[in-house]
């Protein structure tokens, strides 16, 4: 059974808790789920414009239990960007804060948010599994959205509630935007054992998170590399956070050096530290590697998830069999999404991927099964957990008049402007900072004398580092 329709066995314990004290029980938000989605009828399309807050996730819920397909969109997106993809997608219904977006009629309220019925007609058709829409390339605007069914999300959520143990007295409080893959799936694997999430928009850096975090006993959190190294720098080791059980890291690579010192951290804590690895094409999570191996496979990704294999293929796509041998890594299992969608017709489309996912990431597997994510064969980035094309991000400055390429590593991402005074340069990253909604500290930009590029024309990415790094 899917777990959304299953989650009225958890009763009256509390599925969402707020910063501000409120306690929603399971018997709570379904009751105001079904009352928000009562004049909805299945098979529409809604934007949820996304916080970290009971109402978005209440309607998440509601959402899924009536069959209406979700588009997950963050709450700080362009509002330019935003109009794009209202004109591509022309949802039925649009649900976000009071006074957030104003077209339309409201014809349900819950708490500070309301449900805004547009003047768009649904789709003949929509692929009777879809079940969310989100976003591919973190805030760069993409109408590219991958398409997830409703199997994948509840094979994730009970995959990763199996190897995480999670128990129904576990409170995860947010860290992560619910727009993004890796925060939504923290919380449907919570919402899978009848567990709590603490909703809060604070950050790390806020001392009322960490408040929040000992008022309720949190037993756990996840991040993205940024968010250690923050943790780095605030000194998470002096800290006194008795509550917490485990604690996770996905979204990106994070360095051997901050692992090895945050599972010996972690250790001295009694917490342990889950490293994982994962994509949106597979609803969230593909790997973890299990706290006991964090010592001897520092550097790996770990094992497949419980019901999913992996597998190296060459660049003839013949399978690899021999060890520490690198090949592009392949995914298989029922958290597969269906494919992506660049417009509403796509909506219509069958399962196209069929459970399973090229990864675009090159990997090697020892002789022990673990793996290892080596290098990458797609040009994106994760800034900050957020995946960032750069070839959408190339698109963006080009249409704001600059002369540029794009190029970086993850948590850096720099762009080359062409014959650019300083003034240029720090309009360029103040740009991309504002269309991408990421700090500007995730950008760099350098002037250089001209675009490197081979005989035919190609853009040479890869004498960029050499020639102006």
């Amino acid at each position: 059974m899917n777990f959304y329709d299953d989650i009225s066995r958890f009763g009256e314990r509390i599925a969402i808790s707020t910063e501000t004290g409120e306690e929603l029980t399971y018997s709570s938000i379904i009751s105001k789920a079904n009352e928000l989605t009562r004049t909805m009828s299945s098979r529409c399309l809604v934007f949820l414009i996304c916080e970290n807050s009971y109402e978005p996730i209440t309607a998440f819920i509601g959402f899924l239990r009536k069959r209406v397909v979700v588009a997950l969109i963050n709450h700080k997106i362009d509002r330019e960007l935003f109009v794009s993809l209202l004109s591509t997608y022309k949802p039925q219904y649009i649900f976000c804060k009071n006074g957030w977006h104003e077209e339309g009629q409201a014809v349900a309220h819950l708490g500070d948010f309301h449900l805004l019925k547009t003047e768009h007609q649904a789709l003949p058709t929509i692929n009777p599994e879809l079940a969310v829409m989100i976003a591919t390339s973190g805030s760069t605007g993409s109408p590219k959205f991958v398409m997830q069914s409703y199997k994948n999300i509840t094979s994730n959520a009970a995959a990763i509630a199996d190897y995480l143990q999670i128990k129904p007295d576990d409170r995860a409080i947010t860290t992560l935007p619910m727009s993004y893959t890796y925060g939504l799936s923290i919380i449907q694997s919570h919402f899978i054992r009848g567990a709590q999430v603490i909703a809060t928009e604070r950050t790390l850096m806020d001392k009322a998170f960490w408040q929040l975090l000992k008022e309720r006993e949190a037993t756990t959190f996840g991040g993205v590399p940024y968010i250690y190294e923050m943790l780095k720098k605030l000194h998470f080791d002096r800290m006194d956070v008795p509550s917490l059980r485990y604690i996770t890291q996905a979204g990106g690579k994070l360095s051997k050096e901050l692992v090895v010192e945050f599972s010996g951290i972690c250790r001295e804590k009694g917490i342990e530290l889950i490293v994982m690895y994962g994509q949106t094409e597979a609803t969230a999570r593909m790997s973890y590697l299990p706290w006991q191996n964090i010592t001897d496979k520092t550097a790996s990704i770990g094992v497949a998830i419980p019901g999913g294999k992996f597998s190296l293929i060459d660049a003839n796509g013949d399978t690899i069999s021999m060890p520490d041998t690198a090949g592009e890594l392949v995914y298989h299992g029922d958290n597969v999404a269906l494919g992506y969608a660049e417009k509403l017709e796509d909506l219509s489309k069958a399962d196209e991927w069929h459970g399973e996912l090229h990864t675009g990431d090159v990997a090697t597997r020892d002789a022990d099964g673990f793996y290892y994510i080596v290098g990458r064969l797609k040009r994106f980035l994760k800034l900050f957990g957020n995946r960032v094309n750069l070839d959408e991000a190339e698109q963006l400055l080009k249409q704001a008049g600059f002369q540029c390429v794009c190029g970086g590593k993850d948590d850096l991402l720099k762009i080359y402007i062409v014959q650019a005074d300083e003034a240029e340069l720090e309009r360029a990253i103040d740009y991309i900072s504002q269309k991408t909604g990421l700090n500007r500290s995730a950008f760099s930009a350098f002037s250089i004398a001209e675009i490197p590029r081979s005989d035919s024309g190609k853009i040479l990415y890869a004498d960029l580092e050499r020639l102006y790094g």
